[in-house]
This record gives C-alpha cells, sequence and structure tokens, in this order.
C-alpha cells in the first residue's frame, strides 16, 4: 500500500521502518522538512516528503504528531489522497506536559481523537497512542502466537477501521474493537489500557473497567 506518515518522532520513525521492511510504498514528513529526514530515508528506503505531499495518493496516512500541532496542518491535507483513504491518530492529550488546556476536551467532553478529526476535516482512527514505541520493532509476534500483543482500535468508518486492523495484523499485533471515536475515551492516557502489554482478553477487560472521568494528571 502507499502509506503517509506525518510526524517522524519515535513512533512515526519505528512505523516508517516496520512497514518499509513489510514493503510498502512510505512517505515520510515531518514540520522541519524533508532535508532533515535523509538518514531516515537512507535506513528504510522511505521518501522524504513535505507535511502538504505526505497524503498524496495514500491508502494510510498516520498523524503522529503533538496534539498542539494538529491544527496548524495544512488545509486540505488529504485532497490528493486516495478514496477512502484511513487516517490513523495516534495522539494523546497532555495538557500539564506539553499540550496546555484544551477547552473542548476538557469542557466540552470531547474525545482526543473527535477533537482531532474536527482539526483536520477528516474522520480518524485511533491506535497505537498507548503503544511504546520500541515495542513496535521488538515485540511482533505472528497470528496464533500466545504472547502477541493485541492493540485498541477505535474509530466511526467500518471500512477504514478493517484497514487499519489488517495493518495492525500485518505488522505482528492482534486488534480489538475499541467502538466509535466517542468511545475512544477508553484507550486514553491514564486508562487501564493505555500502556497494557498484553493480549486480547486483557486489552477487552481493561477496556470495560475505564471510566468516562479523566485522570487528575491528565487535566489541565
Amino acid at each position: 500500500m502507499r502509506i503517509g506518515i506525518i510526524g517522524a518522532g519515535n513512533i512515526g520513525g519505528n512505523l516508517t521502518r516496520r512497514l518499509t521492511a513489510l514493503g510498502h510504498e512510505v512517505s515520510v514528513a515531518n514540520s522541519r522538512g524533508p532535508h532533515t529526514l535523509t538518514a531516515l530515508a537512507e535506513e528504510t528506503g522511505a521518501t522524504p516528503v513535505t507535511v502538504e505531499e505526505a497524503a498524496r495518493g495514500a491508502e494510510v496516512v498516520v498523524v503522529t504528531i503533538p496534539l498542539t500541532a494538529v491544527p496548524d496542518l495544512p488545509s486540505g491535507l488529504f485532497d490528493g489522497a486516495a478514496d477512502g483513504v484511513a487516517v490513523i491518530d495516534t495522539g494523546n492529550y497532555y495538557p500539564r506536559q506539553r499540550d496546555g488546556r484544551i477547552a473542548a476536551i476538557e469542557d466540552e467532553g470531547l474525545t482526543e481523537s473527535r477533537w482531532t478529526e474536527r482539526q483536520i476535516g477528516h474522520p480518524v482512527i485511533k491506535a497505537f497512542n498507548g503503544t511504546y514505541a520500541q515495542d513496535i520493532l521488538d515485540r511482533p509476534l505472528p497470528a496464533g502466537d500466545p504472547d502477541r500483543m493485541a492493540l485498541p482500535v477505535a474509530g466511526d468508518d467500518e471500512a477504514a477501521k478493517r484497514t487499519v486492523r489488517d495493518l495492525i495484523d500485518e505488522l505482528g499485533f492482534d486488534t480489538v474493537d475499541a467502538g466509535g471515536i466517542d468511545d475512544s475515551w477508553r484507550q486514553q492516557p491514564g486508562t487501564p489500557v493505555y500502556g497494557l502489554r498484553a493480549g486480547a482478553d486483557a486489552v477487552t477487560k481493561a477496556l470495560s473497567e475505564a471510566s468516562p472521568e479523566r485522570p487528575a494528571d491528565f487535566r489541565g
């Protein structure tokens, strides 16, 4: 598949490494420009591009940048993407550590990914937000392995969700359907599933045990 990755930090960089190794055609962008991605491109064979070009022709786009940077993404970012493009949101709201207070999330009760959808004008699939970046490289296992990790995946577009779940399976992880984007609070920071390294049954149980009240550490 043609995959665009916006953000070349820990998650974006390791997804670039794994997806190119699996034979996907990956374009990668960051806020500092393609010239800063030369080493990653040489290592992986990915194509460094500008943010404006990252979604062009892409069937999957991964947005893996700080929440505060999401409103600065260019308008019309997905205009040149493939029909039915699946947009993966890996983001998390860290008001005290990084992002400052976002009223729509805290006062209106929007989930973090619903807020992101409104900023970018496109539905998203929430995945990888509670995944340790190094696990993407170190912990993939074949389907059926009893030690295979599972990742929660939330989203309203069932076709896009299936595309993302299939891609995660190809990467070496099981998935658990975590519901729609309005249910994605169940996998936000501070919930039982966030950072959980476990199989599908434990992930399902953790999602069911989540509280809709935002933990104090993740309130601005």
